[in-house]
């Protein structure tokens, strides 16, 4: 049978032993766990810039019952208003 040995080097390839041991790198220098945390940093700020301008502008709540306000009758009317204002007969 013509099979290789466990310690046979092939061509192009380093042996296992020649190979330099990786070193643990501590998680503060990786750099894409900056930048995946920078991103979740950006977002949770921008989530209370946005709370904030929410709170100090609040939208005015309307009751249900309330008419719609008049629209005035201009040349730049929006094109529903004008045809409706058309197809409803005289008072």
């Amino acid at each position: 049978m013509n099979t290789p040995s466990s310690n046979a080097v092939l061509p192009g390839v380093a042996p296992v032993h020649a190979l330099p041991a990786a070193l643990p790198v501590p998680w503060w220098r990786v750099g894409v766990m900056w930048f995946a945390l920078g991103g979740l940093g950006l977002v949770v700020i921008g989530s209370f810039g946005l709370l904030a301008a929410a709170l100090d502008h609040p939208d005015a709540v309307e009751a249900h019952g309330s008419a719609p306000a008049a629209v005035p009758n201009t040349p730049t009317s929006p094109a529903m208003q004008a045809r409706n204002h058309v197809a409803t007969p005289a008072r």
